[in-house]
């Protein structure tokens, strides 16, 4: 069975389509709120793939290597140094992008998040994209196309993905996520105060704790992709692999805990307590 793209059929057989006709452009902007970056590893498969069925086919051997992030000639483009992509992080990629692969059908070069390219940093990109070696590929995630420049967007082909489901975390969990980014104690403490006032139920409490749990998961999962939403794809840059996890596990803790007899109050003040020990 071919590979699937999770809650994107019409984008994989659009991706399939183009593969088995050969005309997988050589420059591709994925737009939208769903998983970029699992939209950008198919299509990646897809240009990779050595298969004799349809494209990506998820078992050959190049497949193998996108999906587990071993591919030499499918390169992430990040700085994980500066706010934005450092210019000259985009001239030594663009210089590399005439190099022939080592051992794939292309280069493929991947953007995780678009919205830290600024508009000189674009400008580098345009010349290669316009008059570049046949073996080169670019992939574009971006939630909005419109932070990419009119002559990027009118160079590549857009790919957009579905239209999301409504906002799967709770209000209150992305504002407990976003007081864990900024880490001042007394911001969360000042939170977790608010939950015990606000009257809430154990099983209020038990949603809130796994809504935020799944946030944290995603910005974990976010460390290693590069993709992810928004704000999954600012925790994992400003809080990190061993805070998010030591996070996780707090909250799976204590949401575990609103199934037994212990007060809001109880429970509030001991997620204050180890989130700012």
């Amino acid at each position: 069975m071919a590979l699937q793209l999770a809650g994107e059929p019409r984008l994989a057989q659009q991706i399939r389509e183009a593969a088995a006709r050969g005309s997988l452009s050589h420059a591709v902007i994925l737009s939208g709120r769903g998983d970029l970056a699992a939209a950008a590893r198919f299509a990646a498969a897809a240009m990779e793939c050595e298969g004799a069925g349809e494209r990506p086919c998820g078992v050959c051997g190049p497949c193998r290597k996108v999906l587990k992030g071993t591919h030499p000639d499918v390169i992430a483009v990040e700085d994980t140094e500066h706010k934005n992509i450092a210019v000259e992080i985009l001239r030594q990629k663009v210089a590399d992008a005439y190099i022939l692969p080592n051992e794939g059908r292309r280069k493929v070069y991947c953007f995780p998040d678009c919205s830290r390219l600024d508009p000189k940093a674009q400008n580098v990109l345009l010349k290669v994209l316009e008059e570049g070696p046949p073996h080169a590929a670019f992939l574009f995630c971006a939630e909005n196309s419109a932070v990419l420049l009119p002559t990027i967007r009118s160079r590549a082909e857009e790919w957009k993905l579905a239209p999301g489901p409504e906002d799967v975390y709770s209000e209150d969990a992305r504002r407990l996520c976003a007081l864990l980014c900024g880490g001042e104690t007394p911001a969360i403490v000042h939170f977790c105060v608010g939950l015990e006032n606000s009257k809430m139920s154990r099983e209020e409490l038990r949603e809130l704790l796994s809504s935020a749990r799944s946030l944290l998961a995603a910005a974990l999962a976010a460390c290693y992709t590069g993709g992810g939403e928004k704000q999954a794809r600012q925790m994992a840059r400003q809080i990190g692999k061993r805070r998010l996890a030591a996070y996780i596990e707090i909250l799976e803790g204590l949401a575990r805990q609103c199934a037994y007899n212990i007060s809001v109050g109880h429970l509030a003040g001991a997620l204050a307590a180890a989130l700012t020990a």
